[in-house]
Formats: C-alpha cells, structure tokens, sequence
C-alpha cells in the first residue's frame, strides 16, 4: 500500500527535520520541501487517472470541458496554495501562509466566474 511508505516517509522526514533544525534551520525546511515534491511525484499518477476519469464523464455527461477545465483549475490552485502554506507554516511565517491562503480564494472565484454566470443565467431562464 502506498499510504504506508508515504506515512513511513513523513515520519522519517520528520524526525530529520527535528533533529537537525536545530543546527541548520534552513536545510531543515528544504528537507521538508523535497520531501513535499517526492509525495507529489509518487502522487502523480492517480492524479493524472482522476483527470482523465472527470474527462471522460464530461464528455458523457455533455458537460462543456470549458468547465470542467476550470473545475480541475480550481482544485490545482486549492491543492498548490495549500502546499505553499504549509511549507511557510513549518518555517514559522504564518502570516505569509495566511496570504498565500487569501490569494488562492481569490483566485479560485476569479476562475469561477464563469460558472457562476452560467448557473445564474440557466435560473433566469426557469424563471417566468
């Protein structure tokens, strides 16, 4: 199971990070950062299985893939903006990752716009 070698890695990585920011601070953080990009790496695969899944029920389903394009846009700035505040969290900016946070919802109903109109102008029609 994959689950367990990704914990295993956390843990070790944890421990790492521990032990040695108290000597170097930073290489701590960048330890941490290369083991973010090896858990994304291993992740790759299922994500790549999921988009072309979501493609493939769009097409059935007759959804415009403008949409679902933007739904899968909205989920990678979700996910990248998380990454990028943990990572400032650990090196103890917390008020950084609070921006990160803040422009990634900004982003994400910047994105939705279009979808919201689409909605909205699909009400106008039911209603007399």
């Amino acid at each position: 199971m994959e689950i367990i070698q990704i914990v295993g890695l956390g843990i070790v990585v944890t421990i790492l990070v521990v032990i040695i920011k108290q000597q170097r601070p930073e290489l701590a953080i960048q330890l941490s950062i290369v083991a973010g990009v090896i858990i994304f790496g291993m992740m790759l695969g299922k994500i790549v299985a999921v988009i072309n899944v979501m493609k493939q029920i769009a097409q059935k389903s007759n959804v415009s893939m403008l949409y679902m394009g933007t739904v899968l846009k909205i989920v990678g700035v979700a996910y990248i903006a998380e990454y990028g505040a943990q990572i400032c969290k650990d090196a103890g900016e917390g008020a950084v990752a609070s921006k990160i946070e803040f422009a990634a919802k900004v982003i994400v109903i910047v994105l939705a716009i279009p979808i919201i109109v689409r909605v909205f102008d699909n009400l106008m029609k039911l209603v007399p």
